[in-house]
Protein backbone atom coordinates (compact mmCIF):
# COMPACT_ATOMS: atom_id res chain seq x y z
CA UNK A 1 0.00 0.00 0.00
CA UNK A 2 1.04 3.21 -0.80
CA UNK A 3 1.91 6.10 1.64
CA UNK A 4 3.83 9.82 2.12
CA UNK A 5 2.55 12.71 2.39
CA UNK A 6 0.82 15.05 -0.20
CA UNK A 7 0.28 18.79 -1.18
CA UNK A 8 -2.82 18.18 -3.45
CA UNK A 9 -5.40 15.06 -3.95
CA UNK A 10 -3.39 13.44 -7.07
CA UNK A 11 -2.20 10.36 -5.98
CA UNK A 12 -2.41 7.83 -8.33
CA UNK A 13 -2.18 4.52 -6.06
CA UNK A 14 -4.44 3.51 -3.25
CA UNK A 15 -3.12 4.28 0.05
CA UNK A 16 -3.09 6.50 2.72
CA UNK A 17 -1.42 10.37 2.77
CA UNK A 18 -0.85 11.64 5.74
CA UNK A 19 0.57 15.32 6.58
CA UNK A 20 1.83 15.97 10.45
CA UNK A 21 2.40 19.65 11.03
CA UNK A 22 1.98 21.39 14.36
CA UNK A 23 -0.02 24.53 14.96
CA UNK A 24 1.70 27.63 14.49
CA UNK A 25 2.42 29.55 17.83
CA UNK A 26 0.08 32.75 16.80
CA UNK A 27 -0.67 33.83 20.63
CA UNK A 28 -2.31 36.85 20.63
CA UNK A 29 -0.06 38.47 23.60
CA UNK A 30 1.04 41.74 24.05
CA UNK A 31 5.29 41.94 24.08
CA UNK A 32 7.68 42.83 26.32
CA UNK A 33 9.00 46.28 26.43
CA UNK A 34 12.02 48.39 28.55
CA UNK A 35 14.78 49.03 26.58
CA UNK A 36 16.81 51.66 27.05
CA UNK A 37 19.59 53.26 24.78
CA UNK A 38 22.37 55.90 26.07
CA UNK A 39 25.76 56.66 24.82
CA UNK A 40 28.45 57.68 27.39
CA UNK A 41 32.01 59.50 27.66
CA UNK A 42 33.50 56.81 29.71
CA UNK A 43 37.06 56.09 30.62
CA UNK A 44 37.13 52.10 30.07
CA UNK A 45 35.04 49.27 27.74
CA UNK A 46 35.25 48.93 24.13
CA UNK A 47 35.06 51.98 22.02
CA UNK A 48 32.36 52.14 19.67
CA UNK A 49 30.29 49.53 19.97
CA UNK A 50 27.13 48.71 21.97
CA UNK A 51 27.28 47.03 24.96
CA UNK A 52 24.50 45.17 26.59
CA UNK A 53 23.28 45.48 30.07
CA UNK A 54 20.94 43.68 32.05
CA UNK A 55 19.98 44.80 35.81
CA UNK A 56 21.46 42.79 38.60
CA UNK A 57 24.61 42.29 36.55
CA UNK A 58 28.06 43.53 37.41
CA UNK A 59 29.12 45.92 35.08
CA UNK A 60 32.96 46.32 35.69
CA UNK A 61 33.88 44.65 32.93
CA UNK A 62 31.90 46.91 30.98
CA UNK A 63 32.55 50.35 32.37
CA UNK A 64 35.26 49.57 34.47
CA UNK A 65 33.83 50.52 37.62
CA UNK A 66 31.11 48.73 39.83
CA UNK A 67 27.62 49.81 40.55
CA UNK A 68 28.27 51.47 43.46
CA UNK A 69 30.59 53.73 42.45
CA UNK A 70 30.53 57.56 41.11
CA UNK A 71 31.56 56.57 37.58
CA UNK A 72 27.92 54.00 37.80
CA UNK A 73 25.31 56.61 38.84
CA UNK A 74 23.57 56.85 35.61
CA UNK A 75 23.20 53.06 35.30
CA UNK A 76 22.17 52.90 39.00
CA UNK A 77 19.55 55.91 38.97
CA UNK A 78 18.75 54.28 35.44
CA UNK A 79 17.69 51.46 36.79
CA UNK A 80 15.60 52.38 39.78
CA UNK A 81 11.93 52.70 38.75
CA UNK A 82 9.27 54.27 40.22
CA UNK A 83 7.21 53.32 42.98
CA UNK A 84 4.28 52.21 40.66
CA UNK A 85 6.42 51.26 37.72
CA UNK A 86 9.67 49.04 36.95
CA UNK A 87 12.91 50.14 35.92
CA UNK A 88 14.25 48.85 32.06
CA UNK A 89 14.70 45.47 31.19
CA UNK A 90 18.12 45.98 29.22
CA UNK A 91 20.47 48.60 28.81
CA UNK A 92 22.13 49.45 25.51
CA UNK A 93 25.47 51.35 26.59
CA UNK A 94 27.85 52.74 23.75
CA UNK A 95 31.16 54.12 24.92
CA UNK A 96 32.13 57.51 22.47
CA UNK A 97 34.98 56.02 20.44
CA UNK A 98 36.59 59.81 20.37
CA UNK A 99 39.99 60.56 19.61
CA UNK A 100 43.29 60.80 21.18
CA UNK A 101 42.58 57.94 23.69
CA UNK A 102 45.63 55.92 24.83
CA UNK A 103 46.28 53.01 26.47
CA UNK A 104 47.75 52.85 30.09
CA UNK A 105 51.03 50.35 29.99
CA UNK A 106 53.82 49.63 32.60
CA UNK A 107 56.79 47.73 31.95
CA UNK A 108 58.58 45.56 35.03
CA UNK A 109 62.07 44.06 33.46
CA UNK A 110 61.08 42.87 30.40
CA UNK A 111 57.59 42.45 30.78
CA UNK A 112 55.04 45.29 29.56
CA UNK A 113 51.34 45.34 30.43
CA UNK A 114 49.22 47.42 28.36
CA UNK A 115 45.55 48.43 29.58
CA UNK A 116 42.82 46.43 27.51
CA UNK A 117 41.37 49.83 26.58
CA UNK A 118 41.72 53.70 26.35
CA UNK A 119 41.32 55.81 28.96
CA UNK A 120 42.32 56.86 32.61
CA UNK A 121 41.18 53.75 34.66
CA UNK A 122 43.90 51.91 33.02
CA UNK A 123 45.94 53.97 35.07
CA UNK A 124 44.44 52.04 38.44
CA UNK A 125 46.29 49.18 37.31
CA UNK A 126 49.71 47.66 38.61
CA UNK A 127 51.10 44.78 37.77
CA UNK A 128 53.25 42.68 40.47
CA UNK A 129 55.50 39.44 39.69
CA UNK A 130 56.44 37.46 42.39
CA UNK A 131 58.18 34.78 42.45
CA UNK A 132 57.75 31.09 43.38
CA UNK A 133 59.32 29.81 46.64
CA UNK A 134 58.66 26.52 46.05
CA UNK A 135 58.99 25.91 42.43
CA UNK A 136 62.02 27.45 40.66
CA UNK A 137 61.64 29.33 37.46
CA UNK A 138 58.08 30.12 37.98
CA UNK A 139 56.12 32.94 39.35
CA UNK A 140 52.64 34.56 39.86
CA UNK A 141 52.11 36.98 37.93
CA UNK A 142 49.02 39.15 39.75
CA UNK A 143 46.80 42.13 37.87
CA UNK A 144 45.94 44.56 40.63
CA UNK A 145 43.18 47.23 40.29
CA UNK A 146 42.72 49.35 43.37
CA UNK A 147 44.58 47.44 45.65
CA UNK A 148 42.52 44.38 45.07
CA UNK A 149 44.08 41.36 43.13
CA UNK A 150 42.12 41.11 40.04
CA UNK A 151 43.40 38.12 38.95
CA UNK A 152 46.28 36.06 39.47
CA UNK A 153 48.46 33.67 36.75
CA UNK A 154 51.05 30.81 37.69
CA UNK A 155 53.57 30.67 34.67
CA UNK A 156 57.20 30.29 34.01
CA UNK A 157 57.47 32.63 30.59
CA UNK A 158 55.84 35.40 29.31
CA UNK A 159 54.19 33.28 26.47
CA UNK A 160 52.44 31.72 28.95
CA UNK A 161 50.75 34.74 30.04
CA UNK A 162 47.34 35.65 28.68
CA UNK A 163 45.44 38.66 28.71
CA UNK A 164 42.54 38.78 30.84
CA UNK A 165 39.76 41.59 31.78
CA UNK A 166 41.81 44.46 32.45
CA UNK A 167 45.68 43.94 30.47
CA UNK A 168 47.37 41.95 27.97
CA UNK A 169 51.16 41.30 28.06
CA UNK A 170 54.22 41.28 25.93
CA UNK A 171 58.01 40.90 26.36
CA UNK A 172 60.56 38.11 26.52
CA UNK A 173 61.20 37.75 30.02
CA UNK A 174 59.82 37.44 33.73
CA UNK A 175 61.77 39.31 36.78
CA UNK A 176 60.20 39.52 40.13
CA UNK A 177 58.83 42.83 40.97
CA UNK A 178 57.16 44.34 43.91
CA UNK A 179 54.60 46.16 41.73
CA UNK A 180 54.30 48.52 38.69
CA UNK A 181 51.83 50.70 37.89
CA UNK A 182 51.01 51.47 34.76
CA UNK A 183 50.10 54.88 33.57
CA UNK A 184 49.69 57.36 30.68
CA UNK A 185 45.93 56.56 30.22
CA UNK A 186 44.37 59.00 28.42
CA UNK A 187 40.61 58.86 27.88
CA UNK A 188 39.38 59.96 24.12
CA UNK A 189 38.04 63.37 23.29
CA UNK A 190 34.44 63.50 22.44
CA UNK A 191 33.05 65.67 19.75
CA UNK A 192 30.06 66.48 17.75
CA UNK A 193 30.47 63.51 15.06
CA UNK A 194 30.52 61.32 18.23
CA UNK A 195 27.38 61.36 18.55
CA UNK A 196 26.34 60.81 14.78
CA UNK A 197 28.30 57.35 15.10
CA UNK A 198 26.49 56.44 17.78
CA UNK A 199 23.20 57.20 16.20
CA UNK A 200 24.45 55.17 13.45
CA UNK A 201 25.50 51.93 15.33
CA UNK A 202 22.21 51.88 17.35
CA UNK A 203 19.98 52.22 14.93
CA UNK A 204 19.60 48.37 14.02
CA UNK A 205 18.78 47.46 18.20
CA UNK A 206 15.37 47.71 18.78
CA UNK A 207 14.67 50.28 21.65
CA UNK A 208 12.19 52.02 23.51
CA UNK A 209 13.58 54.90 25.01
CA UNK A 210 16.86 57.02 23.79
CA UNK A 211 18.51 59.16 26.30
CA UNK A 212 20.64 61.65 25.70
CA UNK A 213 22.38 63.69 28.65
CA UNK A 214 24.01 66.39 26.97
CA UNK A 215 23.19 69.79 26.20
CA UNK A 216 24.46 70.41 22.89
CA UNK A 217 22.00 71.87 20.80
CA UNK A 218 23.11 70.96 17.15
CA UNK A 219 23.40 66.98 19.10
CA UNK A 220 19.98 67.30 20.70
CA UNK A 221 18.74 68.16 16.76
CA UNK A 222 20.28 64.96 15.38
CA UNK A 223 18.79 63.40 17.92
CA UNK A 224 15.23 64.38 17.30
CA UNK A 225 15.54 64.18 13.70
CA UNK A 226 16.93 60.68 14.35
CA UNK A 227 13.87 59.34 16.52
CA UNK A 228 11.76 60.86 13.86
CA UNK A 229 12.80 58.67 11.03
CA UNK A 230 12.69 55.89 13.71
CA UNK A 231 8.90 56.23 14.10
CA UNK A 232 7.58 58.02 10.53
CA UNK A 233 10.00 56.49 8.03
CA UNK A 234 11.42 53.01 9.67
CA UNK A 235 8.15 51.96 11.59
CA UNK A 236 10.09 51.46 15.11
CA UNK A 237 7.57 53.31 17.73
CA UNK A 238 10.50 54.96 20.76
CA UNK A 239 10.60 57.88 22.03
CA UNK A 240 13.86 60.27 23.10
CA UNK A 241 14.79 61.92 26.37
CA UNK A 242 16.54 64.72 27.05
CA UNK A 243 16.90 67.37 29.40
CA UNK A 244 15.23 70.77 29.50
CA UNK A 245 15.24 71.84 25.84
CA UNK A 246 11.95 73.61 25.30
CA UNK A 247 10.05 73.93 21.45
CA UNK A 248 10.35 70.87 20.57
CA UNK A 249 6.62 70.03 20.31
CA UNK A 250 6.38 66.48 19.58
CA UNK A 251 4.93 63.14 20.67
CA UNK A 252 8.21 61.28 20.38
CA UNK A 253 10.45 63.27 22.48
CA UNK A 254 10.22 63.92 26.57
CA UNK A 255 11.98 66.50 28.01
CA UNK A 256 12.95 67.24 31.50
CA UNK A 257 12.42 70.82 33.09
CA UNK A 258 14.28 70.63 36.51
CA UNK A 259 16.83 68.45 38.60
CA UNK A 260 16.69 67.21 42.17
CA UNK A 261 18.65 66.54 45.54
CA UNK A 262 18.79 63.33 46.53
CA UNK A 263 19.22 61.84 49.76
CA UNK A 264 23.25 62.06 50.00
CA UNK A 265 23.21 65.46 49.22
CA UNK A 266 24.06 65.81 45.78
CA UNK A 267 22.22 67.30 43.39
CA UNK A 268 21.05 66.13 39.75
CA UNK A 269 20.67 68.44 36.83
CA UNK A 270 17.53 68.06 34.92
CA UNK A 271 20.08 66.13 32.26
CA UNK A 272 21.47 63.78 34.86
CA UNK A 273 17.49 63.00 35.70
CA UNK A 274 16.93 62.45 31.83
CA UNK A 275 18.57 58.77 33.58
CA UNK A 276 15.87 57.98 35.63
CA UNK A 277 13.69 59.66 33.40
CA UNK A 278 14.23 57.53 30.69
CA UNK A 279 14.76 54.14 32.97
CA UNK A 280 11.36 54.83 34.55
CA UNK A 281 9.56 55.22 31.11
CA UNK A 282 11.12 52.21 29.05
CA UNK A 283 9.96 49.87 32.39
CA UNK A 284 6.74 51.97 32.50
CA UNK A 285 4.10 48.90 30.85
CA UNK A 286 0.96 50.74 28.57
CA UNK A 287 -1.29 50.64 30.67
CA UNK A 288 0.72 52.77 33.46
CA UNK A 289 1.19 56.21 33.84
CA UNK A 290 4.05 57.83 36.01
CA UNK A 291 1.83 61.18 36.46
CA UNK A 292 2.76 61.75 40.63
CA UNK A 293 5.44 58.63 39.98
CA UNK A 294 7.70 58.96 42.95
CA UNK A 295 11.32 59.46 42.33
CA UNK A 296 12.94 56.85 45.15
CA UNK A 297 16.13 58.52 46.07
CA UNK A 298 15.23 62.32 45.66
CA UNK A 299 14.40 64.49 48.47
CA UNK A 300 13.61 67.78 47.18
CA UNK A 301 12.82 68.96 42.96
CA UNK A 302 15.75 71.37 42.29
CA UNK A 303 14.73 74.02 41.98
CA UNK A 304 11.94 74.03 43.95
CA UNK A 305 8.61 75.28 41.49
CA UNK A 306 5.90 77.52 42.64
CA UNK A 307 2.27 75.91 41.23
CA UNK A 308 2.57 78.92 38.47
CA UNK A 309 6.24 77.52 37.46
CA UNK A 310 4.92 73.71 37.37
CA UNK A 311 1.93 74.09 35.21
CA UNK A 312 4.18 76.52 32.51
CA UNK A 313 6.38 74.13 32.58
CA UNK A 314 3.77 71.68 31.54
CA UNK A 315 2.15 74.51 29.36
CA UNK A 316 5.99 73.82 27.36
CA UNK A 317 5.78 70.38 27.35
CA UNK A 318 8.07 69.29 29.87
CA UNK A 319 7.88 67.10 32.68
CA UNK A 320 8.46 68.94 36.06
CA UNK A 321 9.40 67.29 39.14
CA UNK A 322 7.61 68.59 42.49
CA UNK A 323 7.41 68.30 46.13
CA UNK A 324 4.42 66.70 47.15
CA UNK A 325 4.36 66.00 51.16
CA UNK A 326 8.14 65.59 51.56
CA UNK A 327 7.87 63.20 48.21
CA UNK A 328 9.53 63.95 44.73
CA UNK A 329 7.06 62.88 42.01
CA UNK A 330 6.47 63.95 38.35
CA UNK A 331 3.82 66.20 38.05
CA UNK A 332 2.69 65.00 35.02
CA UNK A 333 4.40 62.55 32.58
CA UNK A 334 3.83 64.39 29.07
CA UNK A 335 5.54 64.67 26.12
CA UNK A 336 6.82 67.84 24.55
CA UNK A 337 3.98 67.89 22.12
CA UNK A 338 2.24 71.48 22.83
CA UNK A 339 -0.03 71.88 19.33
CA UNK A 340 -3.17 69.98 19.00
CA UNK A 341 -4.58 69.38 15.33
CA UNK A 342 -7.31 67.86 13.79
CA UNK A 343 -5.50 64.28 13.34
CA UNK A 344 -3.65 64.62 16.86
CA UNK A 345 -5.31 65.88 20.03
CA UNK A 346 -4.26 66.80 23.12
CA UNK A 347 -4.21 62.68 24.13
CA UNK A 348 -1.12 62.49 22.18
CA UNK A 349 0.49 64.64 24.35
CA UNK A 350 0.16 61.94 27.38
CA UNK A 351 3.24 59.36 27.58
CA UNK A 352 0.70 56.60 28.73
CA UNK A 353 -1.48 57.14 24.91
CA UNK A 354 1.55 56.86 23.54
CA UNK A 355 2.81 53.55 25.09
CA UNK A 356 -0.59 52.10 24.18
CA UNK A 357 0.03 53.38 20.54
CA UNK A 358 3.70 51.59 20.28
CA UNK A 359 3.10 48.90 21.96
CA UNK A 360 0.40 48.14 19.40
CA UNK A 361 2.12 49.54 16.65
CA UNK A 362 5.68 47.22 17.97
CA UNK A 363 3.64 43.94 18.47
CA UNK A 364 1.90 44.08 15.52
CA UNK A 365 5.00 44.71 13.32
CA UNK A 366 6.74 41.73 14.40
CA UNK A 367 3.76 39.34 15.04
CA UNK A 368 3.43 40.05 10.86
CA UNK A 369 6.64 39.83 10.20
CA UNK A 370 7.21 36.72 11.69
CA UNK A 371 3.93 34.85 11.27
CA UNK A 372 1.64 36.41 8.22
CA UNK A 373 4.20 38.15 5.59
CA UNK A 374 5.38 35.44 3.19
CA UNK A 375 3.47 32.67 4.73
CA UNK A 376 -0.52 33.71 4.73
CA UNK A 377 -2.42 33.81 1.62
CA UNK A 378 -4.20 37.20 0.61
CA UNK A 379 -7.80 35.63 0.51
CA UNK A 380 -10.68 35.45 2.88
CA UNK A 381 -9.36 33.14 5.03
CA UNK A 382 -5.79 34.52 5.60
CA UNK A 383 -7.25 38.37 6.36
CA UNK A 384 -9.76 36.12 8.59
CA UNK A 385 -6.58 34.68 10.17
CA UNK A 386 -4.97 38.41 10.57
CA UNK A 387 -8.52 40.00 11.44
CA UNK A 388 -8.95 37.27 14.56
CA UNK A 389 -4.94 37.48 15.76
CA UNK A 390 -5.65 41.78 15.97
CA UNK A 391 -8.92 40.97 18.08
CA UNK A 392 -7.46 39.30 20.85
CA UNK A 393 -4.53 41.36 20.67
CA UNK A 394 -6.62 44.28 21.72
CA UNK A 395 -8.89 41.82 23.90
CA UNK A 396 -5.83 41.57 26.06
CA UNK A 397 -5.10 45.24 26.21
CA UNK A 398 -8.30 46.23 26.84
CA UNK A 399 -8.43 42.81 30.14
CA UNK A 400 -5.33 44.78 31.17
CA UNK A 401 -6.72 48.33 31.30
CA UNK A 402 -5.26 50.09 27.96
CA UNK A 403 -7.51 50.66 26.12
CA UNK A 404 -11.66 50.90 26.82
CA UNK A 405 -14.69 50.30 24.84
CA UNK A 406 -12.95 48.08 22.21
CA UNK A 407 -15.34 45.39 20.15
CA UNK A 408 -14.23 42.83 17.29
CA UNK A 409 -16.56 45.57 15.17
CA UNK A 410 -13.18 47.95 15.49
CA UNK A 411 -11.20 45.94 13.49
CA UNK A 412 -11.18 45.52 10.09
CA UNK A 413 -9.33 43.74 7.63
CA UNK A 414 -9.45 44.52 3.68
CA UNK A 415 -7.39 42.95 0.52
CA UNK A 416 -5.17 46.13 -0.82
CA UNK A 417 -5.14 47.64 -3.98
CA UNK A 418 -2.53 45.42 -5.44
CA UNK A 419 -2.68 41.52 -5.29
CA UNK A 420 -0.44 41.30 -2.44
CA UNK A 421 -1.24 43.67 0.08
CA UNK A 422 -4.05 44.21 2.83
CA UNK A 423 -5.86 47.23 4.37
CA UNK A 424 -6.37 47.42 8.02
CA UNK A 425 -8.81 49.75 9.78
CA UNK A 426 -8.63 49.59 13.67
CA UNK A 427 -10.41 52.24 16.15
CA UNK A 428 -9.19 51.99 19.85
CA UNK A 429 -9.79 54.26 22.68
CA UNK A 430 -6.55 54.32 24.89
CA UNK A 431 -7.33 54.52 28.69
CA UNK A 432 -5.55 57.36 30.86
CA UNK A 433 -5.05 57.95 34.00
CA UNK A 434 -7.13 59.81 36.79
CA UNK A 435 -5.39 63.45 36.88
CA UNK A 436 -7.82 65.86 38.04
CA UNK A 437 -10.16 65.42 40.71
CA UNK A 438 -12.86 68.32 40.78
CA UNK A 439 -14.84 67.90 43.90
CA UNK A 440 -18.24 69.58 45.22
CA UNK A 441 -18.78 69.43 48.70
CA UNK A 442 -22.07 70.48 50.65
CA UNK A 443 -22.43 71.27 53.77
CA UNK A 444 -25.95 71.50 55.50
CA UNK A 445 -26.74 73.11 58.78
CA UNK A 446 -29.36 71.14 61.04
CA UNK A 447 -31.90 73.56 61.61
CA UNK A 448 -34.12 72.39 65.03
CA UNK A 449 -37.19 71.97 64.32
CA UNK A 450 -39.38 74.47 66.27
Amino acid sequence: MAGGTWVSQNKKLPGVYINVKSQPAVQANVGDKGIVAIAKALSWGPLGEVQEITPGQDVTPVIGYGIGSDQAQFLREMMRGSDVTAGPTKIYLYRYAGTGGVKASATAGELTATALYEGTRGNDITIAVIADPDEEGYFDVQTIVDGAVAGTQHVSAVADLAANAWVEFSGSALSATAGTALTGGVDPTVAVADDAAFLTAIEPYRFDILAYDGETTTVIDAYVAFIKRLNESVGRKCQLVIGNFTGQNSKYVISVHNGVRLADGSVLTPQQTVWWVAGAEAGALYYQSLTYAQYPTAVAAYPKLTDDQAAAAIEAGQIAFIDDFGIVKICSDINSKTTVTPTEGAEFEKNRVMRVIMQLCNDTYEHFASYYIGKVDNNDTGRSLLRGWLVGYLNEMQANGGIQNFTAEDVEVLAGDSIDSVLINIAIQPVDSIEKIYMSVTVSVAVAAA
